[in-house]
This record gives C-alpha cells, structure tokens and sequence, in this order.
C-alpha cells in the first residue's frame, strides 16, 4: 500500500451482497451505486470475486474472469474514482464451500483433498429471483497439475482486475474457502509438495501472492486471514479452521507475506454476538512481525477502534454492516451522528431495499 494517500482510516472490507446480473455474474448498474455511495471510505475492497467458474460457492455473486464481468466491474471503480476512492478487488475461491449445481457441469467442487465442508451451508438459485440454502457437495482432489493451473488462474484475475481499473487486489485466504484449506491441517492431507509440513501448507498462498504481485507489484496486493482462536459456536468454526496452534500457524504465514513485502494484511475477527476477542499478545507478535499496515473487522466500533490504534496493534479498520447501513460512515463517526440499524432481511440477494436506499445523515 506504499505510496497510497487515504483519506481516513476508515475501510469497506469485503461483503457479499448476492446482487450481480443474471446471468452471467455480471456487476451492473445497481452495484455501481452501492460502490459509489460509500466511496468516502479510506479504503475499499469489493465483495469476494470468483477467480473462474469453479470459485463461485453462492448464487448471485460477481466474478472477473469473462469480458462482461471486467467491463461491469470497470464501471464500479471509474464511479469510485470519480469520488477519489480507493478500491481493490477481492480475488475468491471458495474450493470445497460449493455445490454441484453451481460448479461446471455440474460437477464435483475442488479442493486440496476430498474432505468435504460441514457446518456450513451454501446459497444455490433454483429459480430467476429464488435460492436455498443447502449442504456443500463432496470435493475432489487437485491434482498438482491442476494446482500449478489455479496459481496462473489467480495471475489471469489480477491481469483482468488491473484491466477493470483496480488499484490492487486482496487474496481472500480465511473463512474457510480454497487459500485457508491449503493451510489448515484440518483439510489439508496431500502428499505432495503443497502438503504436510506449514511450510508446504503455506507454498499455495507463496505461489499465488507471488503470482498476483507480478501484475501489480507487491504493494499494491494484500491478503486477508481469519485466526480464529476459539469458537462458542461450533457452526462458526468453518469460519477460520480453528488450527491446533494459531499463534504459530499466522504468525509465520505474517513474517512469511512480510518478507514478500505484500501491502497490507487484513484481519478478519470473529463477529457473531458473544464471539471472543483477539488474544492482545497475538495482536503485539502479529505487529512485531508484520510491519506494513494491519486492517482490522470484526463488530467494530469507534471505541474499539481507537483503543487498537493507540495501542499500536492496526491501521486501518473496516466496519462491515455497519457501512451496509450507513454509506456516509466516515462523516457520522467523525461528527457522532447517530447510525441507521441495519436489516439483516436483506444483506443477500433481493432489490434496491436494503442495498442503495439506505439514507445519509441530514444534520
């Protein structure tokens, strides 16, 4: 992120809303306005975006790997722009996290090893403007072939991102989904050079950071994790594989991306209601060794924010629903206006209601 000027500290980190154009993945003029309306943002990462057709794991989310979705995403960033935004694209492949019905042909989804996902469910359309929530489909394993051919896919997403007008691209690596599988021992189980020791868990991420910094240039790439610790609510642990030894597992995927001189990593804390906080230790080890800018989401709030600056341990801090239901966030949190409450009905899929028809705040 070198040599970026942000205007605040403030982030839109990636959301998935389910609103491309059918079909096709296609954003389209109702993406454009959502963008633009929050554009006051210090930094902006779009929705996670499929890599290529394989990468999609719920119905109605955007992709960057055709000519139409290139040129819908170049309408998103120019409107950006125009407000003198910042915006990167979320490059996404959710491996294992899919179902038949969304996959080519419908065949089996992908992944390091043929483990499939639970705890989770997947949104599938079954008809024009109608979807369910099903269980993901039994993976298959990559071969390392094919494994070499995902890191150029990821290369071709940056060459399309950069062609759509990105100023840089984050490489989606936790919840759960294709990066955060290569790493955790938990659905990691291959044999060959991509599997075993963390430092072979971790050559997938290496290839691919290594991969998408030709395009653009390391600074201009970041990567975003989930270290979950622990977990009340064993529904949630998909959410970030839960690792036998966290600390140590980051930690060294941090000093490993800080040796690479990636722009900025980004923190994705646990959010659900009762969810527990970061250890600070692991806050002050993830600074010591990661010295470029820390983004920081997760139920934050202006109090919590500040007391993780003062304390040194992030830079930048994305607030997620919050901004969904408050496109002018950044002027509310300076001036302590009151927020608009957010409606969770409408956070996937559906119309302008709950999308762009949120109001600013009139003082």
């Amino acid at each position: 992120m070198s040599g970026t000027s942000l205007k605040n500290r403030i982030v839109l980190p990636p959301l998935t809303r389910c609103r491309s154009l059918q079909p096709g993945n296609i954003p389209g003029d109702r993406m454009v306005d959502y963008y633009r309306q929050r554009a006051s943002a210090g930094f902006m990462v779009t929705e996670g975006t499929q890599i290529e057709p394989r990468g999609q794991g719920y119905a109605w989310t955007p992709g960057i790997h055709s000519e139409a979705q290139i040129a819908g995403w170049r309408k998103v960033t120019d409107a950006v722009h125009q407000q003198g935004g910042v915006i990167f694209c979320q490059l996404w492949h959710v491996g294992r996290v899919s179902h038949h019905a969304l996959q080519p042909g419908g065949g089996q989804p992908v992944a390091p090893s043929a483990v499939p996902a639970t705890n989770v469910r997947v949104f599938i359309e079954t008809g024009p403007s109608t979807g369910e929530l099903t269980a993901p489909s039994v993976p298959r394993e990559l071969s390392t072939e094919e494994v070499r051919e995902l890191v150029e896919l990821y290369r071709q997403a940056a060459i399309n991102a950069r062609q759509a007008g990105f100023d840089g691209v984050e490489l989606h690596s936790a919840n759960g989904y294709l990066i955060n599988q290569f790493i955790s021992e938990h659905t990691n189980f291959r044999s060959d050079e991509y599997g075993g020791s963390l430092e072979n868990r971790l050559r997938f991420l290496k290839q691919v950071t290594e991969a998408v910094s030709s395009v653009f240039g390391s600074q201009k790439v970041g990567v975003r994790f989930a270290p979950l610790f622990s977990s009340t609510d064993e529904d949630r642990v998909y959410l970030g594989l839960v690792e036998p030894d966290p600390q140590h597992t980051y930690l060294t995927a941090a000093a490993m991306l800080n040796e690479m001189k990636i722009g900025y990593l980004s923190i994705a804390e646990p959010d659900w209601d009762n969810s527990p906080d970061l250890p600070e230790d692991f806050r002050q080890r993830l600074r010591d060794v990661f010295r470029s800018p820390i983004i920081c989401s997760g139920r934050y709030t202006r109090q919590k924010a500040e007391r993780v600056l003062k304390n040194g341990w992030a830079d930048l801090f994305g607030f997620g629903r919050t901004f969904i239901a408050n496109p002018d966030l950044p002027a509310r949190l300076q001036n302590n206006y009151p927020l608009n409450s957010t409606d969770t009905s409408s956070l996937y899929g559906g119309s302008d209601a709950g999308y762009t028809d949120y109001p600013v705040y009139r003082p």
